[in-house]
């Protein structure tokens, strides 16, 4: 663990493990962003604890940190919650105690994402030891992605800017890597949108069913209405669109009742070919065309999920090239997989995804290389010497 009284920047493995410690489950911070900014504030940042809430939801601690003053001013941005991490007698190890065995660091988040946040941090620390900065390093750390993202990135953004800062390039260090560290850079993310139907009949008895209206009779042809045909057949940077039903729920125990209604809940995972007021226009077109005589009431969840991308170009370039130089390996792009914060960040400046590899996030015994934790602050070093070594575009 950190030495306190060390005048040496801390490792990017003594970082992840002070964090690992703070049981930091969204909404709770547990001192885990104090000790970031303690250890930033020491190494001449300024930072600032920032608080948002939302009504009826508890206060969510955010983190806002920089060095330097002037531009460009490189963001790496993440987040210190965590989610539960289940029956601790499951796991091998504490999944807060951090520890490190057979040459892996363990506990619950490990991999999503404060090891990826102590490599972050470690990097700018000897960044900026060593004298090279001409701009600005900043960091954007939330205590609320994994819970709603109501009271996180989004508004922490929103702080900032309107404070007058202003972010040129960002690094999100979300567990990325697919099979070996830096084999994948998340350049864009799929939106998300989650819809709820409620078919309506008439309760009766099975055996008079003239007297009833069983409403899992209109249940076939809407699922198929709503999954053919596909939505779309992706483009080239986005799989297709995908949409799955995840519940159908007629809430009836008894073998001879024909039920009243029947609850459908269905997300969509959607390309940068739909907005979210697009893809609910022809949701809705596709059930009112299968449902023709029945009754029913379909809702689509608020969503501040939009699929969003970063060309491919320099940026993603000097990233890439930052990889290459210290694992050898040449990432591939990618826009798949679930939401992140970084749809809130591209509406401030361009920003890619780099992180561990994250075959254990959310599961028991979370857990990655520890080898893979130093070489991931090795990565970001030298994205910011790239970065600050080069001309336009990035000044």
């Amino acid at each position: 663990m950190e030495d306190p009284t060390s005048t040496t920047p801390p490792s990017a493995l003594e970082i992840a493990r002070a964090l690992i410690a703070f049981p930091s489950v969204t909404p709770v911070d547990a001192g885990a962003l104090h000790y970031l900014k303690r250890v930033l504030d020491e190494a001449g940042f300024s930072s600032e604890i920032v608080a948002f809430s939302s009504p009826g939801a508890p206060t969510i601690e955010n983190l806002y940190a920089r060095f330097g003053s002037v531009a460009p001013n490189f963001v790496f941005a993440g987040h210190t919650d965590v989610v539960p991490p289940g029956e601790a007698s499951q796991w091998r190890f504490d999944p807060f105690a951090g520890v490190v065995a057979d040459g892996r660091l363990w506990g619950r988040g490990a991999a999503d994402m404060k090891g990826g946040v102590g490599a972050a941090v470690a990097a700018a620390l000897r960044f900026v030891a060593g004298g090279r900065l001409k701009g600005s390093i900043s960091f954007l750390i939330t205590g609320d992605e994994e819970g709603p993202a109501t009271d996180g990135t989004v508004k922490l953004l929103q702080w900032a800017l309107a404070k007058g800062e202003r972010f040129d390039h960002c690094v999100l260090g979300e567990p990325t890597s697919v099979a070996a560290l830096g084999d994948t850079i998340k350049n864009g993310r799929r939106g998300s949108l989650t819809g709820r139907l409620r078919l309506i009949g008439k309760q009766g008895h099975v055996a008079y069913p003239h007297l009833a209206e069983n409403p899992i009779r209109a249940l076939a042809p809407i699922l198929s209405a709503l999954q053919s045909p596909p939505l779309d057949s992706g483009t080239t940077d986005f799989d297709a669109s995908n949409l799955e039903i995840v519940s159908i729920d007629v809430g009836n125990r008894a073998a001879n009742v024909i039920p009243s209604e029947v609850h459908l809940v269905f997300n969509v995972r959607f390309n940068d070919v739909w907005t979210p007021a697009s893809l609910t226009v022809e949701i809705e077109r596709r059930v009112a065309a299968a449902a023709e005589g029945v009754r029913y009431e379909l809702a689509l969840d608020a969503t501040n999920a939009v699929a969003f991308l970063t060309p491919r170009g320099a940026f993603t370039d000097l990233v890439a090239r930052a990889i290459a130089d210290v694992t050898g390996r040449r990432p591939v792009l990618s826009t798949s997989g679930g939401t992140s914060d970084a749809r809130f960040i591209k509406d401030a400046c361009p920003v890619v995804e780099v992180g561990l590899v994250g075959a254990s996030i959310h599961a028991v015994d979370e857990n990655v290389a520890v080898e893979d934790v130093a070489a991931l602050s090795r990565i970001y070093e030298r994205t910011l010497s790239l970065y600050f070594g080069s001309q336009e575009p990035f000044f």
